[in-house]
């Protein structure tokens, strides 16, 4: 799990303990989305505490871990009861990666705390200042990780999950296993720019009347008629710019 922009993921652990449970993830984090969907987990017949509940989202946490007491700090990204992980994230400025991201086995947990720093900006005794919990968060201010996240409805993520796969069916669709690879770069090329492109056999039709044949090459651009399209020379000179810039 990252944010959308450019992160580095560590896993800490394995997945596994705490017994069944449902997903129940909280996103969080600057500008991100969230779902709160509290439940119990029971291991053992005993009711557990959600994992939202014991790490809650947007909060400084230092977790030490199993078996060695190492210790990971980090801001509070998301909990999923389902894998039974929460996952820390890390700001890293002055990188080329803007965050690290921990995926932390909530059962190698031994225990956990949340990070207080000093506010007068003194860190005495060792303690993070307001300055190094801002860079941790990679917030510019700590108020921020106080905003109420928003609900997100289960409708909503069904919505979202329904697209995401109707997306990736179509992108299958446009996948021809029999072509070349460079039958399939031409095909990508054609697509961004026209839309309507599909494969018949390993030859490429754009738009239902120009017909392109392997090698894929400008002269294997053709334009057919299919019931007195609207397609002229002029489109067919376009495609075969279009062919020509993809194979340079």
């Amino acid at each position: 799990m990252a944010d959308s922009s450019s992160s580095r993921v560590t896993p800490q652990s394995t997945m596994g303990g705490r017994g069944g449970g449902s997903l129940s993830p909280a996103l969080g984090g600057k500008g991100g989305s969230s779902s709160l969907l509290l439940t119990t987990t029971a291991t053992g017949g005993a009711s557990v505490p959600p994992l939202a509940a014991t790490y809650p989202v947007n909060t400084l946490m230092e977790l030490k871990l199993s078996p060695f007491g190492n210790a990971v700090r980090g801001l509070v990204y998301c909990t999923d009861e389902f894998s039974n992980s929460i996952v820390l994230k890390k700001s890293l400025p002055h990188t080329t990666v803007s965050s690290e991201v921990f995926i932390v086995n909530a059962s190698s947990v031994i225990s956990q705390k949340a990070i207080e720093y000093d506010k007068s900006g003194g860190g005495e005794d060792g303690g993070m200042t307001e300055d190094d919990a801002r860079k941790l968060a990679g917030v510019d201010d700590l108020d921020e990780l106080k905003i109420p996240l928003p609900n997100v409805g289960r409708k909503m993520l069904e919505e979202r999950e329904r697209r995401a796969i109707r997306l990736a069916e179509e992108s299958f669709r446009h996948i021809n296993q029999k072509a070349s690879s460079e039958g399939q770069k031409i095909f990508d090329k054609l697509l961004k720019a026209c839309n309507e492109v599909e494969w018949r056999g390993e030859s490429i039709l754009v738009l239902k009347e120009i017909r392109v044949d392997p090698p894929y090459a400008a002269d294997d651009c053709s334009l057919i008629h299919n019931g007195g399209g609207g397609l002229d020379a002029h489109s067919l000179e376009r495609v075969k710019k279009i062919v020509s810039a993809a194979k340079s």
